[in-house]
């Protein structure tokens, strides 16, 4: 399998870096600051190739935090809001799609 770093990186648009926190799988955001944030709004946007290789590239070396990190479009509304950019993000901004069962 090809290391996402070692693909070639389409922007076409603004874009976010996204992960799953690695303690319990929550879906994790790349902050400006170069942290982690389960809030979209507070996700750092790319709009270049460039940069965003090297959000992913360290986001990728953060594996002790975060595992699976890639490169997902997003939509910035008229009021500067970030919004998930396709189904699968949305998906994953939302949460599970079925009702799991509960602990007894």
């Amino acid at each position: 399998m090809t290391s996402p770093l070692q693909q070639k990186i389409k922007i076409t648009g603004p874009s976010v870096v996204t992960a799953n926190r690695t303690v319990d799988g929550v879906v994790i955001y790349r902050t400006a600051d170069r942290g982690w944030s389960i809030d979209l709004a507070d996700a750092a946007i790319v709009r270049e190739a460039e940069p965003a290789r090297a959000l992913l590239a360290e986001s990728v070396a953060d594996d002790v935090g975060a595992v699976g990190a890639y490169i997902a479009p997003v939509k910035v509304d008229d009021t500067g809001a970030i919004l998930p950019g396709n189904l699968r993000e949305q998906i994953r901004n939302s949460g599970v799609t079925i009702e799991l069962p509960a602990h007894a």
